[in-house]
């Protein structure tokens, strides 16, 4: 697998702004998938820990809707860690990228936009098997 943390990227979703407030829209143009599967992380403890795996084929977008949290990414090679807290900015994290999911803000939401529905076959849960995944 050759994902590279250059390939995750940050997304601008387009924000309609007037006297009312901001409207956020994702349409098929904003993300490079088709959705499939949506689910939001929400009460998550600020001490607790998310992620701590790789997808084989998943593509997904991270949206922080309110409040905070990093998430630290891997390639096997290269380790980086993005903090997102705007709403109108998600995390799209390709295939074949170890990402794990901590510092969550009191009251946070974590909106998740995924390519496909759940399969337990696309999960690497164990590290070193993800090496091994990104070495053959």
């Amino acid at each position: 697998m050759n994902s590279k943390i250059e390939n995750v990227e940050l997304i601008e979703i387009p924000r309609v702004h007037d006297e009312r407030g901001l409207l956020a829209v994702i349409e098929g143009t904003t993300i490079p998938f088709p959705i499939e599967r949506v689910y939001y992380l929400y009460d998550v403890p600020s001490d607790a820990f998310r992620g701590g795996h790789a997808h084989k084929e998943l593509y997904q977008l991270l949206i922080p809707l309110s409040g905070s949290f990093d998430v630290h990414l891997k390639d096997g090679e290269t380790t980086k860690i993005i903090n997102l807290n705007k709403p109108h900015k998600g995390l799209l994290i390709v295939p074949g990228i170890w990402r794990e999911i901590d510092n969550f803000s009191s009251g946070c939401v974590c909106l998740v936009l995924a390519s496909a529905q759940y399969n337990e076959d696309d999960y690497i849960r164990n590290f070193n098997d993800f090496l091994a995944f990104k070495n053959s």
